[in-house]
């Protein structure tokens, strides 16, 4: 057992790791107060999934909109200051959310324009706190880092919807901005706390014209990036709705309340922490890994469409939560090990816009279907989409299948498959070398 925990949770030996973890799972239990108390509290004022659809619109546009900048941004800048920066911003949202909500009847206009403001946040933020992860620990260390840090999105998951349900049951929506609010005075505190001297920084992109324009080729020519990036553009846009989905199919399909949703995000979450920590123990991850995680994910999502009742879909929810983490996880991880540093920001921010930004195209898609022919039909289409995604990655991949190894030779490429990655961490460039007839 010894050996097994001292495996999984590897990078925490490191202190500013262990500083930046322990703040952020605070801090992303209270962001998951928001995202559930935002969307049950629209859904109370409309009772409408239309509304809730534009709601995800709201909360993500800014993420489509600013996406490639916001890359830039954390390439050229102290991802540290940039952070500390844009969690006073995203606490400061949640303060008026807090404002909003005590005043009684809240206007949903006003809910939108809040929510975008945290979009905007969500858009510098998350490029930025990916991107900063691989340079708190050492090299070999960054693949267990990574799926770390995504167990720790997931359990947070598990308390957040759960402790959103007992709020709002209790003492309203207002407390769950406010507890929110307030938590972002742990993430703060950590990077405060950070040493910038014990830090493996990247180096910085330099200033220059047409740099975004330079991310997107650059993700194009390297299809180790670009396969998982098209697929996960697939799967955000029509299959991680669940904010839009679950709380019209927890009341209506499955004729519960707002405990019946938020006992159901639990479940999810709880399925998603046993599978980031599953993968925290990889070493090994390649095109198969995030092909196999879509057809998995895609598989319960049909599942979940066709459960009958809530003790059946409780317990398919677990799997729809253990195939989505597995999918994001292994699709980060890979990206993340094959992107120059100098153009990681970028390369996390395009996979950002397209698992985040493509919602306020998806989330009123799937909101407008839920709302004429219900919940299920939704997330059948989900399910359909990223069995889809999961095939074409299986035959993309099956006659050039590179694995990466989680260790300090991690850019080191197979110079013996049909697609061959020039290397060169002097200079800091991938230049894509692709065999006759590859």
């Amino acid at each position: 057992m010894r050996r097994l925990t001292s495996e999984t949770f590897r990078s925490l030996r490191v202190r500013n790791f262990r500083l930046f973890f322990g703040g952020q799972l605070i801090s992303q239990v209270g962001n998951w107060l928001t995202l559930v108390a935002q969307a049950l509290l629209v859904l109370k004022l409309t009772d409408s999934g239309v509304a809730l659809g534009l709601l995800a619109a709201a909360q993500f546009g800014p993420v489509l909109v600013f996406g490639p900048f916001a890359g830039l941004i954390a390439d050229r800048s102290d991802k540290r200051r940039l952070l500390l920066a844009v969690q006073s911003l995203a606490m400061a949202q949640s303060f008026l959310l807090a404002t909003l909500a005590f005043s009684g009847h809240p206007p949903v206009l006003a809910i939108y324009a809040v929510a975008m403001l945290g979009g905007f946040c969500t858009a510098f933020d998350n490029p930025a706190r990916r991107s900063f992860v691989v340079e708190l620990v050492p090299e070999e260390d960054i693949g267990n880092a990574v799926s770390l840090n995504s167990a720790l999105m997931t359990s947070s998951r598990v308390v957040g919807p759960a402790l959103a349900g007992l709020l709002i049951t209790t003492v309203g929506f207002g407390w769950c901005f406010l507890v929110d609010g307030l938590s972002y005075l742990a993430v703060l505190a950590g990077l405060w706390r950070i040493d910038p001297e014990q830090m493996y920084r990247a180096p910085r992109a330099g200033r220059g014209r047409g740099q975004v324009r330079e991310g997107l080729r650059y993700a194009r020519s390297v299809p180790e990036l670009w396969v998982p990036l098209l697929m996960a553009a697939v799967v955000g846009t029509l299959a991680f709705n669940f904010n839009t989905v679950l709380p019209l199919f927890a009341t209506r399909d499955l004729h519960g309340t707002a405990v019946t949703f938020t006992l159901l995000m639990s479940v999810v979450s709880a399925g998603s922490l046993v599978g980031a920590l599953a993968t925290a123990r990889r070493r090994r991850i390649g095109m198969y890994t995030v092909s196999v995680a879509a057809l998995a994910f895609g598989t319960a999502m049909c599942a979940l469409s066709l459960a009958p009742n809530k003790p059946v879909a409780f317990v398919v929810a677990a799997f729809v939560g253990l195939g989505s983490i597995s999918f994001m996880t292994a699709s980060t991880a890979i990206v993340q090990l094959n992107a120059a540093p100098s153009m990681r920001g970028r390369i996390l921010a395009i996979q950002t816009m397209v698992f985040l930004g493509s919602t306020p195209i998806g989330g009123p898609i799937v909101g407008l279907i839920s709302q004429h022919f219900g919940a299920r039909y939704s997330i059948a289409i989900g399910g359909v989409a990223t069995l889809g995604a999961g095939v074409f990655g299986v035959l993309k991949v099956r006659n050039r299948t590179r694995m990466v190894e989680l260790t300090p030779d991690a850019l080191t490429l197979d110079a013996q498959r049909d697609t061959d990655i020039s290397v060169s961490r002097a200079t800091d460039r991938y230049v894509p070398l692709l065999r006759p007839g590859a």
